[in-house]
């Protein structure tokens, strides 16, 4: 559902963002604003971006080699990362030198409807594009704030088209104020505080997201949900007797891998407890169909070893709750 709806969004942010650099750029050459020549720019990268996410999605759906034995999802939240970097210096940086020279040079603006016309434009193409990325994202957001949503999303698409569409309405509502400031006052210092602003504006979106992009390529857990959902399918059987620790780690938004230390009734034979582990990894997948690769360790769970907590040396973390009683 994810990748789908993310690829939707991603087709109409695309469609959208091409239009709108086409019409901007032709506002720029008749009016000579700023704020138009910094959101042309800005639309330009951004259907760039877009392409990149499409991009990473194509890629990450190569098979597994012996090289990469767990696949290539990563590669998108690579190229996920890639939008942050191009929208921080195309778009941002460029906003910035345009806005100041605007500033230091300002001239008036000629043919103001050209621009006024364009950026109206601009805001409806843009509503419907930020329409899209909402309708798609509310079934996998759930109950969460759109705060939550963004912050602990495994695919970086959809958060990605969010902000950058909201980004993009919040621009052009600023280049709509520098460009009627610069037409009531006669000054075309205004075009230039509205491009400065947008400027500033594109590179906090692109610090939020590669901050978050950044944490998915270092390699997220789980949620607590979806931990709960294995805890409980894992010691669902009358062999495995709970969990001695567990660790979970996204290969990609889709894939799961899942590593846990079992604990098993001690007067189990060897094929009771294959059979157990066998029959965990069954429930496990069936609760968490992205739980792709499962390592299961059965062990004797044992009070006095855990309540020594993690050993410093081994995988950081500590046990997980003692087992229930049996």
């Amino acid at each position: 559902m994810s990748a789908s709806g993310g690829t939707r969004a991603i087709v109409a942010a695309l469609l959208a963002n091409l239009s709108i650099a086409v019409a901007k750029f032709v506002a720029f050459l008749f009016s000579g604003s700023s704020s138009m020549l910094a959101e042309s720019v800005h639309s330009v990268a951004d259907s760039g971006n877009q392409g990149l996410l499409l991009l990473g999605g194509k890629r990450a759906q190569r098979e597994a080699t012996p090289q990469h034995p767990f696949g290539f999802g990563r590669e998108r939240y690579i190229y996920a990362f890639l939008v942050s970097i191009v929208l921080f210096s195309v778009g941002g940086m460029f906003a910035l030198y345009e806005g100041y020279e605007k500033i230091k040079h300002p001239h008036e603006l000629e043919h103001w409807y050209w621009p006024v016309g364009v950026l109206v434009f601009a805001i409806v193409a843009e509503g419907l594009s930020f329409r899209t990325a909402i309708k798609e994202s509310n079934p996998l957001r759930g109950t969460k704030s759109w705060k939550e949503f963004i912050r602990h999303a495994k695919a970086p698409e959809l958060p990605v088209v969010l902000l950058e569409d909201f980004g993009a309405l919040v621009g052009l509502v600023l280049a709509l104020g520098g460009v009627g400031l610069s037409l009531l006052t006669g000054d075309g210092v205004w075009d230039g505080i509205g491009t400065l602003c947008i400027g500033i504006l594109l590179i906090l979106i692109a610090l939020v997201l590669a901050v978050e992009t950044k944490s998915l390529l270092l390699g997220e857990a789980a949620g607590a949900e979806v931990v709960q959902q294995i805890e409980a399918a894992a010691v669902a059987g009358d062999t495995v007797t709970g969990l001695i620790h567990m660790r979970t780690l996204h290969l990609g938004p889709e894939e799961l891998l899942v590593a846990a230390k079992i604990a098993v009734r001690h007067d189990g034979t060897a094929t009771e407890i294959a059979s157990a582990i066998d029959a965990a990894e069954s429930r496990i997948r069936e609760a968490v169909p992205i739980a792709r690769v499962i390592y299961l360790e059965p062990d004797i769970y044992s009070e006095s070893e855990a309540a020594k907590g993690a050993d410093p040396e081994a995988t950081p973390g500590g046990p997980t709750a003692p087992p229930a009683a049996h």
